[in-house]
């Protein structure tokens, strides 16, 4: 009997899985929770959703960040932002 109870005791867990995977168990949008007898919609192959409207929101965020951090990216690597900083930061270049 002790035995058994061991054996529950390590084997009835759930899995710990890898870190930053998030867990099925769960809506990563709005944390609802999922039943293991629905439907989950999967996006980006291990991110769960309870609906197709969540998944649909969480792309089109997705879609937004990406747009402005290529905006910010191309903004950076044109100079503007770099000299615009170098102005405010108040440093002075002195020549010898």
């Amino acid at each position: 009997m002790a035995a058994s109870a061991a054996c529950s005791f390590f084997f009835d867990a759930e899995p710990l899985g890898e870190p930053g995977m998030p867990a099925l168990d769960a809506c990563a949008l709005c944390a609802k929770p999922l039943a293991h007898d629905s439907d989950i919609f999967m996006y980006r192959g291990d991110t769960p959703f309870c609906s197709e409207e969540c998944r649909d929101e969480q792309m089109q965020l997705d879609a937004i960040c990406s747009r402005q951090a290529a905006r910010r990216q191309q903004r950076f690597s044109s100079g503007s932002d770099a000299r615009r900083w170098h102005q405010e930061s108040g440093k002075v270049s002195v020549a010898s």
